[in-house]
């Protein structure tokens, strides 16, 4: 269900914002601010999980364990989960996107980047060859249809436009719904992938990770193709910051009021308290009621 409804923001010919959540309160938050796709960041993962970089440490195992505990949060909203290179050949490609789909997970990004990956935008990337990547992307289109495959290629950063537009091809006839040139910011360029295949919808990253971008309207990406723009950690980095700010009150004034803080009672209201206590009050015997 939650991949036809990604399906069709891919289709609606509109601009879709993609935030990043990595739990089932930021996921709750997330849905409550009206969001219509919610994305779950490897590098998220990996930083909250184990303390690590983006730098492969991550497997589909964990992103799929991740990703169950946020669905019940979503409520019907579609999730987008980073499957990094697929974590081996098309076969280990296929197993993934299976694990993500039992996981509640609508749509994965795959990454043809040579194993083990980096993030997509430090330097010393390296991409495997177009054949082997679109065949990932054959096999999962084949054997996981239930699943939305974004394709993404990390060729713009190593080889340039031109091969970045052959990639992007290759993978849109390979079975991609939707084609994801990473570091791709010109809408000029942008505008000429997406002539090289009329129909296709185009994802774009905005992670702080990249530095600065220039800022782009909506409706001129729109006009150049794109159909989902990812913030795969800006609410990470945002509660990074504020959890910065009140450990420091707390160990310099001993107390975290100087500090801009959700009230106790929309954090309980976030993750159902009430709910919980009136369907707890519901089943406890009478005699045992205090």
């Amino acid at each position: 269900m939650t991949a036809s409804a990604l399906r069709a923001i891919l289709a609606s010919g509109r601009v879709t914002h993609v935030p990043g959540v990595y739990d089932p309160v930021t996921a709750a938050l997330a849905v409550a601010a009206g969001h219509r796709a919610v994305h779950l960041s490897g590098a998220a993962v990996s930083a909250i999980m184990l303390g690590r970089p983006d730098l492969g440490f991550v497997h589909g195992t964990q992103i799929a364990d991740r990703a169950s505990t946020l669905v019940p949060a979503l409520d019907g909203v579609p999730l987008i989960a980073d499957a990094d290179t697929g974590y081996g050949n098309p076969l280990h490609a296929v197993w993934t996107a299976l694990a993500y789909a039992r996981a509640g997970i609508a749509g994965l990004h795959l990454e043809d980047q040579a194993s083990p990956k980096r993030c997509g935008h430090l330097a010393g990337k390296e991409v495997i060859p177009i054949g082997e990547a679109a065949a990932k992307i054959t096999a999962l289109a084949d054997q996981a249809p239930q699943i939305v495959v974004i394709a993404r290629t990390d060729a713009y950063a190593v080889r340039g436009l031109d091969e970045t537009i052959l990639r992007c091809r290759a993978y849109a006839e390979a079975g991609a719904d939707a084609v994801f040139p990473e570091g791709v910011d010109s809408l000029a360029d942008l505008t000429r992938i997406s002539a090289a295949i009329p129909g296709v919808p185009i994802v774009v990253n905005r992670s702080e990770a990249g530095g600065e971008r220039p800022a782009r309207t909506d409706a001129e990406l729109a006009a150049a193709g794109v159909r989902l723009v990812l913030h795969p950690v800006s609410a990470l980095l945002a509660a990074m910051r504020a959890a910065s700010l009140a450990y420091r009150a707390i160990a310099e004034g001993g107390t975290a009021d100087p500090v801009d803080r959700m009230p106790w009672a929309a954090f309980t209201a976030l993750v159902g308290q009430d709910e919980a206590l009136d369907l707890d009050a519901r089943y406890v015997p009478k005699g045992l009621q205090t």
